[in-house]
């Protein structure tokens, strides 16, 4: 295809309309923030501390007792590789140099968009970590791990693997009138307070931000008790019954932030997908959860030396190398990333599945 058939009124307007779901910034950024680290093994302290335990009575004169260690699982595992490419090829360049020679201002700006393959690639892998960070937030079933297969490569990744944590803080309501989806009978508010109690009964931390998808929180607005709440708290012949009143209304009541993540991506098969799921609301602490660790990519380590490729690390971890094939000559860009999330406050979450089969 040549390039001078793309540029149309069209292809313009539709290469400047950005999608909506692009502008909303990664959640999991704040939630686990980014770290480097050497190679590719990744080892992490997981404690599970819990409430204080009462020290143990002594008679004076007498040695004290020694307390065990308990509580700390040391979790390893090898971090999860990721690359790709584009190609600027001999043909593309002819077409650049025509568009350029059209003096053509829009034309330019659409072509170097398009060719931004940096951009492009590096856009991809920002994708990559918020998909590892938003499945080990939506433990689907209690299990708590991450699960991404494509091109003949499967990285699975089990965060529970005694299951010690789905035990205790994972419910999952399982009588068909009272999930959520069943607006007339459901009670998102009494089972949220459950939820928060058991997880405070466990660690003696009570939850502050509950996460959840759009129509999961939807569920909630539909809900005939949530409504009645709202509704019997004000005195006025006229309620304006808003998403925004309902979030007051639960982050009062129950001094819970609600957060609703409606960020989305395509997969390796073009396919788009929500980062955050439906059905399924985390509740979680306050502050950073884990880290987002970011290994040493092959062309961070070897590239760099050479000088005939350019390479540069964006975003703590992501390897951008640029470099020319001869015969043909072509220019071929690569981004790659050695990436994986730990989770050491796992043990402060508590998930509830609200909905679903």
């Amino acid at each position: 295809m040549k390039l001078t058939d793309i540029f149309t009124a069209e292809a313009i307007g539709a290469n400047y309309t950005e999608v909506a779901s692009n502008r909303i910034p990664y959640l999991g950024t704040g939630l686990f923030p980014a770290a480097k680290k050497a190679g590719l093994d990744l080892k992490w302290i997981r404690g599970h501390k819990g409430l204080a335990v009462s020290l143990m009575p002594s008679n004076f004169d007498s040695k004290s007792k020694f307390r065990d260690r308990v509580g700390i699982s040391v979790d390893e595992t090898q971090m999860a590789f990721f690359r790709e490419s584009m190609l600027v090829k001999e043909e593309d360049e002819q077409e650049i140099m025509r568009v350029q020679d059209s003096n053509d201002p829009y034309a330019v700006q659409v072509l170097e968009r398009i060719f931004d393959d940096a951009t492009t690639l590096v856009d991809g892998a920002d994708v990559v970590p918020e998909r590892m960070r938003m499945q080990l937030l939506a433990p689907i079933g209690g299990k708590v791990g991450i699960s991404i297969k494509a091109n003949g490569v499967d990285y699975t990744y089990n965060y529970d693997t005694d299951s010690s944590w789905k035990t205790s803080h994972y419910a999952e309501i399982v009588t068909p009138e009272s999930k959520w989806s069943a607006a007339e009978t459901c009670d998102p508010m009494q089972d949220l307070e459950n939820a928060l109690d058991a997880q405070e009964a466990i660690s003696g931390n009570r939850p502050k931000i509950a996460l959840m998808s759009k129509a999961t929180f939807n569920m909630i607005k539909n809900s005939a008790k949530v409504r009645s709440g709202i509704l019997a708290q004000n005195t006025t012949a006229n309620v304006n019954y808003t998403s925004a009143r309902v979030k007051s209304y639960i982050e009062e009541e129950l001094d819970l932030t609600i957060i609703i993540y409606t960020k989305q991506f395509k997969d390796e098969t073009g396919t788009a997908k929500k980062f955050y799921p439906d059905n399924i609301v985390m509740l979680l602490p306050d502050g950073a959860l884990g880290k987002t660790y970011y290994g040493t990519t092959p062309e961070e380590r070897t590239l760099t030396t050479r000088a005939d490729a350019n390479v540069s690390i964006v975003n703590t971890g992501v390897a951008v190398a640029v470099t020319i094939m001869d015969d043909p000559v072509n220019t071929k860009t690569t981004v790659s990333e050695i990436v994986l999330p730990s989770f050491e406050r796992m043990d402060e979450c508590y998930a509830i599945e609200v909905a679903g089969e």
